[in-house]
């Protein structure tokens, strides 16, 4: 059962000191601070000075914590009420979730690798679907959009965070080295064609896989 929909165990003796969502801002404290790895029940309960038994009465794993952290993030979108072109109303949540990713380097691993809907992400989907709500595509060509929105930006995210100058430059000698063998030709002909193209931006990249799937903006 999600931990949204679970009961907060009362325990014995002593009253609870803490909440759910202290125990979910320390969590998220923590993992900007130090990274996802560091996340766990011993270390979210040493942030708030207690045992990390007492952590129980509130979630019941570390999984239960990385879903709280996911979604409470979410609660951070300011998204202004559904109207005009409904692609800016998308590319305005993916500039959103966008910076949010990066002021969390950690959100993007999760919204990859874990599939969480908590209250606030629900609220995010309705408004993607409000936005849409004048679109004729059907239900699950709109709830596909919410997917990609989600995916992509943090794909793209994760990768910008991975993509340093000193992992580019890698990439480039690898490369060099890859044309001077002669054994691609194709990719020879991308890599040396013309002007080198700057790399697109986040919300071009955003903007044509979204008009892909749901056709032209109206």
């Amino acid at each position: 059962m999600p931990v949204w929909l679970r009961e907060r165990r009362t325990g014995v003796g002593r009253p609870a000191e803490r909440s759910r969502a202290e125990v979910t801002a320390a969590a998220i404290a923590l993992a900007d601070r130090e990274g996802l790895a560091a996340v766990s029940m011993r270390r979210v309960a040493a942030e708030l000075g207690t045992g990390a038994a007492s952590l129980y009465r509130y979630v019941d794993s570390r999984d239960d914590l990385l879903d709280l952290m996911t979604d409470e993030v979410a609660a951070a979108y300011r998204l202004p009420e559904p109207g005009g072109p409904w692609l800016d109303g998308l590319l305005e949540v993916g500039r959103q979730g966008h910076e949010l990713m990066r002021r969390h380097p950690w959100l993007p691993e999760l919204v990859l690798t874990r599939s969480t809907l908590g209250p606030h992400g629900t609220d995010l989907l309705e408004h993607v679907l409000a936005v849409l709500a004048g679109h004729p595509a059907g239900a699950g060509r709109k709830l596909e959009a919410f997917g990609v929105i989600t995916t992509l930006t943090a794909a793209l995210a994760l990768n910008e965070a991975d993509g340093g100058a000193g992992a580019r430059q890698r990439q480039g000698a690898y490369l060099a080295h890859v044309i001077a063998e002669g054994r691609h030709p194709h990719l020879t002909v991308a890599l040396t064609a013309g002007p080198t193209v700057p790399a697109p931006r986040f919300e071009d990249t955003l903007s044509r896989v979204l008009t892909g799937l749901l056709g032209g903006p109206e």
